[in-house]
C-alpha cells in the first residue's frame, strides 16, 4: 500500500488516495489498444481531464495540475453534449476557481477540441467516487460523439472496454494517447462499486467503462475509480448516481 502522491502511480486506499487503475503485473499481458482511425469511433467522447490543484506541505502551498480523464455523456439524438463525468478523487483537491478545469477531446478529424468545466455535484467521497461537471459551451455531435448511459447495471457476463488517458511510459505515451482495453470482464459488482480484469494506470482516473448493446451501440456503464498492481481495476456504476445524473441531462 501507498499513500497519496500527487506524481507518483498508487493503489487501492481509502484514505488520501489517487489512483486510477491497476498496473500491469509482472508476467500479465497488456491487452490495451490506442484509438486510431475510425474503429471505435464512439471512444472519442472520452476526453482528458486537467484539474488544477494546491495542498499544504511543510507550511509551503503547492500547486500542481491533476492529470484524469472524463466522458462525454448525452441522451440520445442530441446534437450537442455539455455534460461530463469522472471521477470524485480527480477534483478533491480543486479549490482556486480562478485556474480552470478543462476537457479536452479529440474531434474526428484528430484535432484537439478543449472546452472549460465546472462541477455540478459529486459523491463527496471516495464512497462514491464520481463526479458531474458541465462544459461552458457544448460540444456539437458533427465535432466529437457523446455516449448514452446505461440503462440498467452493467451486465456481469458481457464484456466491457476501460478507456481513459493512461500516464504510463508504454503505449499510453505518459497520457497524451487515449488507450482502451477492449474485452476486459467484470469479476464482482455491486450497487457502489465493480471490480474488473481490465489494464490502466495513472490518468485514466475518471475514465470510461463501456458496455455495448445487443445492437453494437456503446452505452457508458461507469466510471473508473482505483486499482492495485495485482491486476484490478475498480469502477463506480453509473447506476448509483443515475438519478442525479439524469437532473442535469434533462
Amino acid at each position: 500500500m501507498t499513500g497519496r502522491q500527487p506524481k507518483h502511480c498508487l493503489v487501492l486506499q481509502l484514505t488520501a488516495c489517487m489512483i486510477t487503475a491497476s498496473a500491469t503485473v509482472a508476467g500479465a499481458t497488456d491487452a490495451r489498444q490506442v484509438l486510431s482511425g475510425k474503429s471505435h469511433g464512439w471512444l472519442r467522447a472520452v476526453g482528458k481531464l486537467e484539474v488544477p490543484g494546491q495542498r499544504y506541505r511543510d507550511g509551503r502551498q503547492s500547486h500542481y495540475v491533476e492529470a484524469c480523464s472524463g466522458t462525454l455523456v448525452a441522451r440520445p439524438g442530441r446534437s450537442e453534449a455539455d455534460i461530463v463525468i469522472t471521477a470524485w478523487h480527480c477534483l478533491e483537491w480543486y479549490g482556486d476557481l480562478s485556474r480552470p478545469i478543462t476537457f479536452t477531446v479529440f474531434t474526428v478529424s484528430g484535432e484537439p477540441l478543449q472546452r472549460e468545466a465546472y462541477r455540478l455535484q459529486d459523491g463527496g467521497g471516495m464512497h462514491a467516487d464520481w463526479a458531474i461537471l458541465r462544459l461552458q459551451q457544448a460540444v456539437p455531435r458533427e465535432q466529437a460523439p457523446s455516449l448514452p448511459i446505461h440503462e440498467r447495471a452493467a451486465n456481469p457476463e458481457l464484456p466491457v472496454t476501460m478507456a481513459g488517458f493512461s500516464g504510463d511510459d508504454g503505449i499510453g505515451d505518459s497520457g497524451d494517447t487515449l488507450t482502451f482495453d477492449p474485452q476486459c470482464a467484470i469479476t464482482a459488482q455491486d450497487t457502489a462499486l465493480g471490480d474488473t480484469n481490465c489494464t490502466a494506470f495513472k490518468g485514466a482516473s475518471g475514465g470510461a467503462v463501456i458496455q455495448l448493446s445487443a445492437t453494437g451501440e456503446a452505452r457508458v456503464c461507469g466510471v473508473i475509480s482505483q486499482g492495485n498492481s495485482e491486476g484490478r481495476s475498480t469502477f463506480v456504476p453509473v447506476s448509483s448516481f443515475r438519478t442525479a445524473l439524469h437532473y442535469y441531462l434533462d
